[in-house]
């Protein structure tokens, strides 16, 4: 088993290289480079997806050291979200700068740093003796996500590419190392609400036909009640209005039409088809006319049932920090949701308390810590599952 010194070491550096390997989505080729020349170098075979639904390429990577079951795979993104003004930043936002213990730099926390850590477990560790280990990393998990593990796994799924079992290293803790597993996640869906009406003059309202009125009873009708009180695993589902609008800058003019966005996070007491019924039966008993549409990307909720492999990950994150992390389905999506086609999937990253933000920044500390608690992860797995 290697020290953990010798995982801290490597996962600062492989976290520092790519930081400093700017990759604002989707524009993650060069940090996938190094990914795949550190990869190819230990004797993995490396594949690179390349996809353009969205009508920009995106570059995608696939990589495999054995041909055994069962197959482990590390999955996660290079690319990151834009770094905001960068004057701002007490470091340059792509330089890796250590100072006071931290690693600064966008996507330290989301999600470079957990790939970092995945790296230096799995390449300390070596080949498997049976079964294999994977990497499945995406540049198009903070845009669109048209092009990026959505793709990869509909490739996998073609060439007969089996997943046993899934490691995400998004940022799952919210306030220290050891938190929190999220053992599935929530379902979205995004619709817009429209009412349409007559456009005139407010002072002649006969004329006209204001669509505003009717579009507050339609969402008094679909916030009256909660959906659901949530279940074993899952909190209660909650619908979100996000945007009221009617395009109207003029205070003496009734609209012609009025539109509604909102976004439901939904647990396993529904399918996506079983939501849409509820909405529109709860729209319909409003007693007003609409128009409804719905977002594309819409998602299923997940979950992957506590068992060997749930108790694999807390068990090694136990090892680590002293502490057996809370299971939690709360939070956004991830691109869990679209591996949980092919296998159980779990995870476990960092400390997400400065993703996305000026300064974002992970304690060096941590980074040891999660690529020993990956390391302690592939060797309990394949004590379970290739014995």
């Amino acid at each position: 088993m290697p020290s953990q010194e010798a995982l801290a070491r490597d996962a600062l550096a492989y976290a520092r290289a790519l930081i400093r390997a700017p990759s604002v989505t989707p524009d993650a080729g060069a940090a996938l480079d190094i990914v795949a020349d550190l990869l190819q170098q230990a004797g993995y075979r490396v594949e690179r997806i390349v996809s353009a639904t969205g009508g920009v390429p995106v570059d995608n990577l696939y990589a495999r050291i054995g041909t055994e079951a069962p197959n482990l795979c590390f999955a996660g993104h290079v690319d990151v979200v834009p770094t905001g003004e960068a004057e701002a930043w007490r470091h340059p936002p792509f330089s890796g700068e250590v100072d006071g213990g931290l690693l600064y730099g966008r996507g330290a926390v989301d999600m470079k740093g957990a790939v970092g850590a995945f790296l230096a477990a799995a390449l300390r560790h070596g080949k498997p003796a049976r079964g294999s280990l994977s990497f499945l990393i995406t540049g198009d998990e903070e845009g669109p996500a048209l092009d990026g593990t959505v793709k990869v796994v509909e490739w996998l799924a073609a060439i007969g590419e089996t997943l046993d079992h899934c490691i995400v290293g998004e940022p799952t803790n919210p306030n220290a190392l050891g938190d929190m597993v999220k053992i599935g996640r929530r379902g979205s869906l995004s619709g817009i609400l429209t009412v349409r009406g007559r456009q005139g003059h407010v002072a002649y309202p006969h004329l006209a036909d204001n669509p505003v009125p009717r579009l507050v009873r339609l969402l008094t009708a679909l916030m009256a009640t909660p959906l659901d009180a949530g279940s074993a695993h899952f909190p209660p589902s909650n619908l979100e209005v996000v945007s009221v609008d009617v395009g109207n800058p003029a205070f003496n003019v009734i609209p012609a039409e009025a539109t509604a966005k909102f976004n439901v996070r939904f647990n396993d007491l529904h399918t996506l088809d079983s939501l849409k019924a509820e909405l529109e039966r709860r729209l319909g008993d409003a007693g007003v006319p609409f128009d409804l549409g719905y977002r594309p990307g819409a998602s299923s909720s997940f979950l992957t049932a506590p068992g060997p492999f749930v108790d694999i990950v807390l068990d090694a994150v136990a090892d680590v920090t002293g502490k057996r992390p809370e299971m939690s389905t709360t939070g956004g999506t991830s691109d869990a949701r679209f591996i949980k086609a092919l296998c159980p999937v779990v995870e476990f990253g960092l400390v997400g308390q400065t993703m996305h933000m000026v300064d974002e920044a992970t304690p060096v500390a941590d980074l040891g810590a999660l690529a020993a608690i990956y390391e302690r992860l592939i060797a309990r797995y394949f004590a379970t599952f290739a014995a």
